[in-house]
């Protein structure tokens, strides 16, 4: 995290630093931290500070497609604040993720395209000042690793990920955005679909599941599954989704009326080659299938594509980000 200037203030003016406690969460679960203030030359009024969580989504308007930040939920943090010169406040904070957070990791490595960020608002005499952007990894809930972990198992290959604005036809959507993972059929289903998109709506009890395939004969449609988070340790998942796979491209079939194709017959990993063994395994396919080729540059560039800072603004975020990158590891 890094201290920053409130430009409001102007030269000399009071600083914000906004620290998490842990910025890896799951949806549902609590993002707590503490924002420091620390006076600058002189006296300060702080009329509000706001939290907002913010990721990157797109938007379809007419033909063409737009990018940009969109806030899916804001934490009160303090109001009518006096600031002496070079005092210093730190203000608790502890607010729930929305369940419907976007999943930014998978198998414990960051999911290329998804990017979700703590924004520290400021406001004093009538300005905004937006100062610390502190990115938040946000893990799947066990239900959605779980599907995940069964995706590549399966042998669907991992393509793509973001976040689109609107909402699905019968997703209990409670934010005004989805995410959506792409991926490349698995052999067994290749002669039938083209990409496969998977949707995640997770809520306090469970996840909504929607699958939708381009079928190479035309058409599409979003067949949508229920499993609790009671579940999670309880199902066989690569048999449950082939399952949901089969009932998708067989109801497919029926109404276009055709009946070749794949019609099931999952078989255990073990009879398959042991492409993935234990939880270890699972996570190691996870973050090979879906997060390979991962880099610290696509981060800064998703925020400045995001959330189009001004230019200083995109370089202090871009030093912060090399200097996390050397700390995950990655590579120029």
């Amino acid at each position: 995290m890094f201290k920053r200037l409130l430009s409001a203030f102007g030269v000399g003016g009071p600083t914000v630093d906004t620290v998490l406690s842990q910025p890896h969460v799951h949806p549902g679960g609590l993002l707590e931290g503490r924002v420091e203030l620390m006076g600058g030359e002189n006296p300060a009024e702080i009329t509000e500070i706001t939290l907002a969580l913010v990721t990157r989504a797109e938007a379809e308007i007419g033909d063409e497609e737009y990018t940009g930040g969109v806030e899916f939920a804001r934490v009160p943090v303090a109001g009518g604040l006096y600031l002496a010169p070079g005092q210093h406040v730190s203000i608790p904070f502890s607010h729930p993720v929305p369940w419907q957070a976007p999943v930014s990791m998978a198998g414990g490595a960051p999911l290329p395209g998804i990017f979700v960020g703590l924004r520290t608002e400021v406001a004093v005499a009538g300005a905004l000042d937006k100062g610390d952007l502190d990115q938040v990894h946000v893990h799947p809930l066990p239900v959605q690793d779980r599907i995940l972990a069964a995706m590549i198992q399966l042998g669907f290959g991992f393509k793509s990920a973001d976040v689109e604005t609107g909402h699905l036809p019968g997703a209990p959507q409670t934010v005004p955005f989805y995410q959506e993972i792409e991926f490349h059929p698995a052999p067994q289903y290749a002669s039938e679909v083209g990409e496969v998109e998977l949707v995640l709506v997770a809520d306090p009890s469970g996840v909504s599941v929607g699958l939708t395939f381009d079928h190479h004969r035309g058409g599409d449609g979003t067949g949508w599954f229920r499993v609790e988070h009671a579940d999670a340790d309880r199902m066989d998942w690569p048999r449950m989704i082939d399952t949901w796979v089969v009932q998708s491209l067989q109801r497919h079939r029926e109404f276009h009326g055709y009946q070749d194709g794949y019609h099931g017959g999952y078989h255990h990993e073990e009879e398959r080659g042991g492409f993935l063994e234990g939880a270890g395994g699972i996570a190691l396919g996870v973050a090979g299938g879906i997060a390979a080729g991962y880099v610290a540059a696509e981060v800064i560039d998703e925020i400045g594509d995001a959330f189009e800072e001004p230019a200083e603004e995109l370089e202090e975020a871009a030093e912060e980000f090399e200097e996390a990158a050397e700390d995950w590891g990655f590579e120029d």
